[in-house]
């Protein structure tokens, strides 16, 4: 029984790494469809301004914790969450392992030309993998109908097990959430920028500064025009609601 902890109405499963993985593998086995959501700050402050986004939550799979303020947040409201695990941690470490099982995979998003680079980075790596399409939407803030017939069309026709799309969030659990039921696939998440830090297009941030809950603060100085809005103006709003949030249960 998985234990969910809820932080302003997002809810947030209590698992380790380990424990996610092998939820997924239980899942693939007996051919569930499952989608996993990995949500930062910025997406559960999305939540409270769009139904749409709450909806995509609340019906996720699993929802896990991304951030260090989230993981903060769940201890401060007395409901410490095991790990804080981020879509940037995960994507490797479950390439990996699907290479291992057989997975059959499909990558989309980032900008073009890192799926495509992934793939072949990847096939170099483990041999066995089975990547068995790829692709690069356009840049828009709402994909056409036509563009979303044609990536359901090229997910199913590759006869994907597993979906990995790299978009912003909560952009690409919207879109997961809207297109599951027509995508053949059994596991579908979105893992953020996770594309673009495997390509070296973005830098993570030193271990100890991950550690030490700075990972943030090394991406706003890589993407400050970005990342501003985020950091500086939405993260004192996330902090003030669980105080709030704390006091109201107190």
């Amino acid at each position: 029984m998985i234990t969910t902890v809820h932080i302003l109405d997002v809810p947030f499963a209590d698992v380790t790494e380990w424990e996610l993985i092998d939820l997924l593998d239980e899942g693939m086995e007996r051919g569930m469809q499952r989608q996993i959501c990995f949500v930062p700050t910025n997406s559960i402050l999305a939540a409270r301004k769009d139904e749409l986004v709450k909806k995509a939550y609340q019906e996720a799979d699993l929802v896990i914790c991304d951030g260090v303020p989230v993981w903060w947040a769940s201890r401060f409201l007395g409901k410490p969450l095991k790990q804080r695990l981020t879509g940037f941690d995960f994507f490797p470490q479950f390439i990996a392992h699907c290479a291992e099982k057989g997975y059959r995979i499909f990558l989309m998003g980032a900008s073009d030309g890192v799926a495509a680079a992934l793939t072949n980075k990847y096939r170099s790596a483990y041999p066995n993998i089975q990547i068995v399409g790829n692709y690069a939407p356009p840049f828009m803030p709402v994909f056409s109908d036509d563009e979303n017939k044609k990536m359901v069309s090229m997910i199913n026709e590759s006869g994907a097990d597993v979906l990995f799309v790299s978009l912003t969030a909560p952009k690409q659990d919207l879109w997961i959430h809207k297109h599951l039921r027509s995508l053949h696939v059994k596991l579908a998440m979105g893992v953020g920028a996770a594309f673009d830090a495997e390509n070296g297009s973005i830098r993570r941030a030193p271990v100890l500064m991950q550690r030490m809950g700075l990972e943030w603060f090394f991406r706003f100085l890589q993407e400050p025009r970005r990342l501003f809005k985020r950091y500086f103006l939405e993260a004192p709003v996330f902090i003030l609601l669980i105080i709030k949030a704390k006091l109201k249960h107190d």
